[in-house]
């Protein structure tokens, strides 16, 4: 997963990381799940200042060959993932335990377990825990530079390609 790479380049890593991922499996084992073997990407999105702006991110599949993407992604009670869109990628989010206000294309809505969410590509959309909640996200295969961040801070996407 070479796409996985380069995120991993701006990822929190050390005994912060490491405290956020003990963190996360308590969340899992309270809920009564697992996660499949996977590299567990504890994303700060560079800015420094994970409980802010951050989440957890376990890569299933990122499979280029066939087209398909999948992830689970967790983020704590009062986390945002940063509000961006991509050029390519339509993802479809489904809300696997807790609760969160999912801002797309303008609109902000709380979405509940069970709940589905399709973003066709070029939507902005941002998430924000109003509890700890995991999603799945299946879609498209993911490509780093396909995602373009509101904030210009965020040192990776589709924003930040040179020439």
């Amino acid at each position: 997963m070479d796409e996985l790479k380069k995120v991993l380049d701006i990822a929190l890593v050390g005994e912060q990381r490491e405290k956020v991922i003990k963190e996360f499996k308590g969340y899992l084992t309270g809920w009564g799940m697992t996660m499949p073997p996977a590299e567990m990407l504890v994303q700060d999105f560079g800015l420094g200042d994970f409980k802010k702006e951050g989440l957890v991110e376990c890569w299933v599949a990122n499979e280029m060959e066939a087209g398909y993407c999948g992830k689970f992604l967790f983020v704590f009670k009062d986390q945002t993932c940063p509000k961006h869109h991509h050029l390519t990628k339509h993802e479809t989010f489904y809300i696997v335990h807790g609760t969160v206000s999912m801002t797309f294309n303008g609109e902000t809505r709380v979405m509940t377990p069970g709940e589905v969410l399709p973003v066709p590509p070029g939507t902005p959309h941002s998430f924000k825990g109003i509890s700890a909640a995991l999603l799945l996200e299946v879609s498209k295969t993911c490509f780093v530079d396909d995602n373009y961040f509101a904030n210009p801070r965020i040192p990776i996407g589709g924003n930040h390609r040179g020439p």
